[in-house]
């Protein structure tokens, strides 16, 4: 298939918005030492320098990452350059055990954790501010209303969300729609290789409703990186984030059997192609047209510039073929039930329709 090479200096639109960032985020959930497993200050510096010197502007975060301390690095690595680098960070998590309202989506905790950015960054704005997972809680209108009034006051700038039901995040954009506040121009989700269930519903919601998609732990958490063997399975019901980055993976559900024989097919390609696992995994959800910016998170200059080589990766038919048969979710209803032929005949009566672009890779 046609493949043009990407660089980080070619840039892309963030969904609806006009605001143009390149094609691999790059994370610092890894700035950090406090969690156990993260880059301290100095490395952390030459990724960010890196990353950086190669074109790179578009930088993920959150108000809690290694409790705080990537948001802090991140403010001092920006001194100097502050001007050029997009700030995506996110809202949602609970800084204060046992305080109620230190976490949520509503307006006091929103608030609350916009302050604290501001100052961890040493910034005045944040460009691109997240949801970061939906609480079950707190009332659509309340959360869009409050996140515009932030657009307004010029301490945000554009807005995104992540973790959310598809459902939910269509009530949200309409409800911005209809009343005037400021949309969502960004979705962050799960997506990679070992997690596709993404693309029942949560996909063609973004491109339906001009989302740009940035999925977060591409490679499976670093399984598809090819490190791990069945020797390593294990799952993890851990509350806290666990001091390993193995025992975190586990956590999350993708240290199984099935995630082992995906990494094992995409270590085939990656033979194929002169490419490492890391890259082929990371050339994948980029064929994805909905697909933005991948989030890379890595914890030393030499997996930053591993994976930055995902961006010359070429995939033929056949290995985008075999991907996709050893990945494949399983078909969900009502996709399940509409795709059965004596349905489509019912519904099309037996005429030949043009299909829409499929937004699968």
């Amino acid at each position: 298939m046609p493949f043009n090479h990407l660089a980080l200096d070619h840039y892309r639109l963030l969904g609806r918005s006009g605001m143009r960032v390149s094609p691999l985020a790059l994370g610092t959930m890894t700035f950090g030492t406090d969690w156990g497993w993260g880059a301290d200050d100095a490395e952390a510096r030459r990724i960010f320098d890196t990353y950086v010197d190669h074109g790179g502007n578009f930088v993920d975060t959150s108000v809690n990452y290694t409790n705080g301390a990537s948001e802090r690095i991140l403010g001092q690595l920006l001194s100097g350059r502050r001007d050029r680098i997009v700030v995506s960070t996110k809202f949602t998590m609970a800084r204060t055990p046992g305080d109620p309202n230190s976490g949520g989506n509503h307006r006091m905790n929103l608030v609350r954790s916009v302050e604290t950015s501001l100052k961890q960054l040493d910034t005045d704005r944040i460009e691109l501010l997240h949801l970061h997972a939906w609480d079950s809680t707190t009332p659509c209108d309340e959360v869009m209303r409050a996140l515009d009034d932030l657009v307004r006051s010029g301490k945000v700038l554009y807005l995104g969300i992540c973790n959310t039901p598809a459902w939910k995040v269509a009530q949200l954009q309409t409800l911005a729609d209809l009343r005037g506040w400021s949309p969502l121009v960004a979705l962050q989700i799960e997506y990679s290789l070992v997690e596709r269930t993404v693309e029942h519903e949560l996909m063609p919601m973004a491109q339906a409703l001009g989302l740009g998609v940035m999925p977060w732990s591409p490679l499976g958490g670093g399984v598809l990186s090819g490190k791990y063997t069945r020797d390593d399975l294990r799952q993890g019901s851990e509350a806290a984030v666990s001091s390993t980055r193995q025992a975190t993976i586990a956590s999350f559900g993708h240290m199984t059997s099935r995630s082992l024989e995906i990494a094992e097919a995409v270590r085939a390609v990656a033979h194929e192609t002169g490419a490492t696992p890391s890259q082929v995994a990371l050339a994948w959800t980029l064929l994805n047209p909905v697909v933005v910016a991948p989030v890379i998170g890595v914890r030393t200059l030499a997996q930053l510039e591993e994976n930055l080589g995902a961006l010359q990766v070429e995939l033929t038919d056949e290995h985008i073929a075999r991907l996709d048969q050893a990945s494949r979710p399983a078909p969900i209803f009502p996709g399940s039930f509409a795709a059965r032929p004596v349905v489509e005949n019912l519904i099309f009566g037996g005429a030949t329709v043009e299909r829409r672009a499929s937004h699968h890779p």
